[in-house]
């Protein structure tokens, strides 16, 4: 019979928070807060929604000001008017820390799973069957746990049951603790159906009914519930009481392209641990060609000789087979993480694991050609994503015809190649030329003067300047987008004033006998 461990991290972002600010910090400096407070006073972190920021996780000091999740943070701070530091939400780096407290916690046992997002992502569960007898019993494995987590200053609720929906509903609502083998019923009794981990709406059309306990819940007839609610409900009640199977996906399954290497005498400079991840990358490369795969995403483990684990994970724009593109994106994550790498004394195992892969197509190669291939941009953004960060961003198109729309900033991201005989959908058709310097919206032209009602303009002011226009080609008509309002037509002319400065203007639709056309300036030519 499995036995799961639930650990659930109270305010886990802001914890990840402090813990980051505490690293970057040198040893006897004083940390400073986002807004220029102390690490003592209360810190709350944020998300962007629709309606304006809204808060996602707050401290022990900031809930003893009343704040609470889900409120929005104009009106937290409306009410309470205390200072506080405010951090933007970062669910990437959430996670990733989430995973590497999951592999610590593999002291423990082998299977364990980090929380799905019906659980939140703020915690894990292990599965210590067969294990907790290695550390003196159950009772005295959740002990040392809880132990170790506080002194890593990790608020934690543990508890354990012999289901991953029973431990979890007791650590997140019922306060933790241990269920002795064959009583989830009993302990789930008097928790609230909410900690089945149903949706709100669920819950409260459960309350209306009067059903707001598990155990009102377990004792109610089930054709009457499948029927309104469907089977997720009844499926997370059988869940928790152990009539249903729930596996746990584990933070690091096997995988079949890794490779790793041990050291009798421990490596710490990084040129060695590039070296042998490249090393490690030549033999795994050959089950990578004979899958027609490439890496999209590689780990490298380093494993230092008190037990601590360091883990780097790098994101590649196209799938690739190449150890030295490989070992020179290492070399500059591992330059720009610098003494952060924290050696120690030494690293004993190296090891190189491809998390996504991708497929590669077979090609003629040039016969000059540089190892790697030569798609130049993508391998540019890759190296600047590790010299910089994680966070990269690039300009994409949107479909629309109107420049001021036509461009949008969006996460870096590879362009990959269109399949031959088929079109790239968010391929655009040719356009005329267009300027290098686009305004943010036309500025208005006066004094406009155009010979022909229709035709381009002969002189118009701008920005307190006179131009008298030498040469105009056009013109070249966009309208705006079919689903919106209809709007005025835009004809676009490149003009050429007598000084050699090359326009973009537009006439926005056309005069009639009450007030002439509209002119502006959208852009300049070099």
């Amino acid at each position: 019979m499995p036995r799961i461990v639930s650990v659930w991290l109270e305010h886990w972002p802001v914890t990840r928070l402090r813990r980051a600010q505490a690293a970057s910090v040198p040893s006897g400096a004083p940390s400073a807060r986002a807004d220029g407070d102390r690490d003592s006073g209360p810190m709350v972190v944020a998300a962007m929604e629709a309606n304006g920021l809204r808060l996602v996780a707050v401290d022990s000091a900031a809930r003893a000001l009343g704040l609470v999740p889900g409120e929005t943070l104009a009106r937290a701070r409306a009410r309470i008017g205390t200072p506080v530091a405010v951090h933007p939400a970062d669910p990437e780096a959430d996670a990733a820390a989430l995973h590497r407290l999951c592999l610590w916690a593999k002291r423990y046992t082998p299977v364990v799973a980090p929380y799905g997002p019906a659980e939140g992502g703020d915690g894990f569960f292990l599965d210590i069957a067969g294990a907790s007898h290695l550390f003196g019993g159950e009772a005295a494995l959740l002990e040392d746990l809880a132990r170790r987590l506080s002194t890593r200053d990790m608020p934690a609720r543990i508890a354990l049951a012999d289901t991953p929906a029973c431990a979890f509903a007791l650590a997140r609502h019922g306060g933790g603790g241990l269920v002795a083998p064959g009583c989830n019923a009993e302990a789930l009794h008097a928790l609230p159906v909410s900690a089945l981990r149903l949706d709100g709406a669920t819950a409260q059309a459960l309350a209306r009914l009067g059903l707001r306990r598990i155990g009102d819940l377990a004792t109610a007839p089930r054709a009457p519930l499948a029927r309104r609610f469907g089977e997720t409900l009844l499926l997370r009640l059988d869940q928790a009481l152990g009539y249903r199977p729930e596996p746990l996906v584990t933070a690091e399954d096997p995988r079949e392209f890794q490779a790793a290497r041990g050291f009798l005498e421990p490596i710490g400079q990084p040129e060695t641990i590039v070296a042998t991840a490249m090393g490690l990358m030549e033999g795994i490369a050959p089950r990578l060609e004979a899958a027609g795969l490439g890496a999209r995403a590689v780990r490298l483990t380093l494993t230092r000789v008190d037990g601590i684990l360091r883990s780097l994970d790098l994101g590649l724009s196209l799938p690739t087979r190449c150890p030295a593109q490989i070992g020179r994106l290492l070399a500059l994550r591992l330059d720009r993480l610098g003494p952060a790498l924290d050696a120690g004394f030494g690293f004993e195992t190296v090891g190189l694991e491809v998390t996504a892969t991708g497929p590669i197509a077979a090609r003629q190669t040039a016969l000059m050609e540089a190892p790697g291939g030569g798609e130049g941009t993508e391998h540019l953004g890759d190296a600047l994503r590790q010299r910089l960060g994680r966070r990269m961003m690039r300009l994409g198109f949107r479909q629309t015809h109107l420049p001021e729309r036509a461009e949008a900033v969006e996460p870096w991201r590879a362009s990959l190649p269109a399949q031959a005989g088929r079109r790239d959908p968010g391929a655009r058709e040719p356009l005329p030329p267009r300027p290098l310097v686009l305004l943010s919206r036309g500025e208005a032209a006066e004094d406009v003067i155009a010979l022909a009602p229709d035709g381009p303009p002969h002189r118009f002011r701008w920005r307190r300047r006179l131009h008298h226009v030498a040469h105009a080609d056009g013109p070249e008509r966009i309208a705006d987008e079919w689903w919106r309002a209809p709007g005025p037509l835009r004809d676009y002319y490149v003009v050429e004033d007598e000084a050699g400065r090359r326009l973009w203007v537009y006439r926005e639709g056309f005069p009639t006998m009450e007030a002439p056309a509209r002119w502006f300036v959208h852009g300049l030519f070099a």
